[in-house]
């Protein structure tokens, strides 16, 4: 669990109501249903209407990463990189076979089974680096959706705002309707740039951090198994990882 995603989505939220109630209005001031239609529904239609199906789906199952990052533990992969060395040293590449089966990263399982297999350095890093760029093309594409959502949200705001204004003008007769109406046309404004710049472009912006630590720690695995295959030392293996820790 990310303390900092829940705590910070937490704060924002807050701070809007407590500013809502300190500026002399009240909590239910905040809630409106047609403005919430408009732009969380609008919003929503945009964003479908502007990403292929695959990337949606890439999308909706990674957004837990906010809250729950994938473990990048690089000093963890480096002291295990270097011990695949001393395996590959005293027994040989085959010797790394039994590892393969105790590793869960799909990547890491490739990479490892290239080196059993005997194949050139120039090879493996070839094949694992198109893969890595692909899955970083695919979760960049997958966070660009909610990027994406945070500027169409402010426009569905002001758009909901100018229908709540439309609505108030045709009861100009009842002066009584003005005031509730006016306010909740500018809820939509609220909610509009609330989404975008609360929620929408933070998500976007930790899970593009994410992708590209990922992408970071997959170069360290192809500059750790390169070097096993080309028989380096694992002292020297583990001096030249530890670049990447800084």
């Amino acid at each position: 669990m990310d303390a900092l995603s829940l705590v910070g989505i937490v704060l924002a939220f807050l701070m809007l109501i407590l500013g809502t109630v300190l500026h002399g209005s009240s909590i239910e001031s905040l809630w409106n249903i047609s403005a919430f239609i408009i732009v969380f529904g609008g919003t929503a239609a945009a964003v479908l209407l502007h990403t292929p199906m695959p990337v949606v789906r890439r999308a909706l199952s990674i957004v837990r990463w906010v809250f729950s990052p994938p473990r990048l533990h690089a000093r963890d992969l480096v002291s295990r990189i270097v011990g695949w060395s001393e395996i590959s040293r005293r027994q040989g590449l085959l010797g790394l076979e039994p590892s393969i089966d105790k590793e869960t990263d799909p990547l890491i399982r490739k990479g490892l089974q290239l080196l059993v297999d005997g194949t050139e350095p120039e090879i493996i890093r070839s094949v694992l680096e198109v893969e890595i760029s692909t899955r970083e093309h695919t979760d960049m594409d997958a966070a660009r959706m909610f990027e994406h959502a945070g500027v169409y949200s402010p426009t569905m705001g002001i758009i909901g705002a100018v229908m709540g204004l439309i609505a108030v003008m045709q009861n100009l007769a009842d002066p009584g309707k003005l005031g509730h109406g006016i306010a909740a046309a500018f809820v939509a404004t609220i909610y509009g740039i609330a989404l975008a710049y609360l929620l929408m472009l933070p998500t976007a912006a930790k899970l593009k951090s994410i992708t590209r630590s990922r992408a970071q720690l997959g170069e360290l695995l192809v500059e750790g198994l390169i070097s096993i295959a080309q028989g380096d030392n694992p002292r020297h293996i583990e001096n030249k990882l530890k670049g990447f820790l800084s």
